[in-house]
């Protein structure tokens, strides 16, 4: 199992899916429905197979290929995966069938063709695997570049309100945070001994200024995509303005890349940059948190709620990743994918809501739960688990991110925990809002909104659901893979834990 070229073919999958989708006649939309949801799958059945075939024991990155690309820069189409990879691979992989199961009829009132909006998820689906499955920087920089071609027009010609101006601010912020990133990567190839491979670039010796500047290029880029504050304005309009499955893939993974990036190659690549900049990084992520719930909380665009609540919880993963403890590294890895999960889900049942009501305003509902009461009823659990209450896998992430945080810096820790009662606010007004309270007139007057959810929509929610509740109680399948790959960055960065994990010696623990 070891020897079958996984990356390259899950890598693949998605994009020959496109392709079929994309030349299947415009006048047979729902065989192009059934098609993608099937390509889907069958990369979802890959991602499985490949988690079974990665040893969480084993060597920090596996399931290598490496196959010749630029011989002049010593470019190759090099791929490999540690257990922060696999991770957002299983993300990705799940949520992709579920959104386009939930998208079943997003394109139907586009005067744009239906087979071209799923084939434009299936070519993100391609581009964000390759991201995430890259060992060459320079291939990691194309697949981040070309990722926001799908989305911006997903977003552009199949979006609400304002889609223009969402997708054109979001392809903009993305694109000079790629030139940053672009300058860096030059750079890095010019003072790395001419090669673009991770592992020989992990071993390089920078010096200190060069290192620094290095990794501001890359870091900019990623807290953009991230995203972290002051860089974070172009997600709101760009979740408002897109479909809602694309806007669940836009903030539930999309937007992981930032993180992941960080992790994968700001911290190894320049461990000394990382610990210099570390305190600037955390007071930028405390801020976000505050700061995104505060406007969360005054908003009445149930999509632009959404969006602020993920800048605030990109705030807790910020920290954790720089807070440089074992526990609160593994939290942030364990964030980025039960964020994905949780925020995915609310942002399927929203779209759901808003699809009923044509109509995103938090003031158009007021007692919806009268007449959907199931489809409430997943919102208020979509809610819970997004504001991280016990029992929902989130709770575990970001109570391994406190606790680890606060060993090393308690008043960052204190001061995060506000975010959590700021959290409860804007999630509870939310779901009071939209489903409790007195019945708004107008929602009895819109045929849809008697119409409770579908056996399709119960298909998209209950295995969101059931993952939410099993990482909930037992994340242990999920921290075996990330713990391993979280030790080997904290040693890259040269840091070990202050304090026992488990009973064990501190350096035992990190090693």
């Amino acid at each position: 199992m070891q020897d079958f070229p996984y990356l390259s073919v899950l890598t693949g999958l998605p994009l020959l899916g496109a392709i079929v989708v994309w030349c299947l006649p415009k006048s047979k939309p729902e065989t192009a429905k059934v098609v993608a949801l099937g390509w889907s799958l069958l990369t979802f059945v890959l991602s499985v197979v490949m988690w079974i075939a990665f040893n969480a024991g084993g060597e920090r990155l596996q399931l290598r290929e490496s196959y010749p690309w630029i011989p002049t820069w010593d470019a190759r189409f090099t791929f490999a995966v540690d257990g922060i990879a696999l991770v957002m691979l299983m993300l990705i992989t799940v949520l992709v069938p579920l959104v386009i199961l939930a998208s079943w009829h997003d394109a139907d009132k586009s005067r744009r063709s239906i087979p071209t909006y799923f084939a434009l998820l299936l070519v993100l689906e391609c581009t964000i695997i390759g991201v995430f499955a890259a060992a060459d920087v320079f291939l990691f920089y194309v697949f981040f570049e070309v990722m926001l071609v799908p989305m911006y027009f997903l977003i552009g010609s199949f979006g609400g309100h304002q889609r223009q101006y969402a997708a054109v601010k979001f392809f903009l912020y993305s694109l000079v945070g790629g030139l940053f990133m672009l300058a860096a990567v030059i750079g890095l190839w010019v003072v790395g001994g001419h090669t673009f491979d991770w592992v020989q670039l992990t071993q390089s010796d920078f010096a200190t200024n060069t290192g620094r500047w290095l990794f501001l290029g890359f870091f900019i880029a990623f807290a953009i995509k991230a995203p972290f504050f002051p860089f974070h304005t172009w997600l709101p309009d760009a979740g408002g303005a897109a479909p809602a499955g694309a806007a669940a893939l836009l903030v539930g993974v999309l937007d992981k890349v930032g993180t992941f990036g960080i992790l994968r190659y700001c911290l190894p690549l320049f461990p000394e940059a990382s610990r210099w900049f570390a305190p600037w990084a955390i007071a930028l992520a405390v801020i976000g948190i505050i700061y995104a719930a505060l406007l969360a909380i005054g908003q009445n665009d149930l999509k632009r709620l959404v969006s602020y609540t993920s800048i605030a919880h990109f705030g807790f993963i910020g920290v954790g990743i720089f807070a440089f403890t074992t526990q609160a590294g593994t939290g942030a890895v364990l964030y980025m994918l039960n964020h994905g999960l949780a925020t995915g889900l609310l942002f399927l049942v929203v779209g759901m809501l808003v699809a009923r009501r044509n109509s995103s305003n938090i003031r158009d509902f007021g007692g919806a739960g009268k007449l959907v009461p199931v489809l409430a009823g997943v919102l208020f659990f979509a809610g819970l688990a997004s504001l991280a209450l016990p029992g929902t896998a989130p709770f575990v992430s970001e109570f391994l991110v406190l606790i680890g945080t606060f060993t090393v810096h308690k008043t960052v820790a204190v001061i995060a925990t506000v975010g959590i009662i700021l959290a409860a606010a804007y999630v509870l007004w939310m779901v009071q809002r939209t489903t409790q309270g007195t019945l708004n007139p107008s929602l009895a007057e819109a045929p849809a909104m008697r119409r409770d959810l579908s056996v399709r929509e119960k298909l998209v929610v209950a295995p969101l659901i059931l993952l939410l509740l099993f990482l909930g109680f037992y994340p242990k399948p999920v921290t075996d893979v990330i713990n391993p790959a979280v030790q080997a960055t904290m040693q890259d960065v040269g840091k070990s834990d202050p304090a026992p994990i488990s009973g064990t010696t501190t350096e035992a623990a990190v090693k």
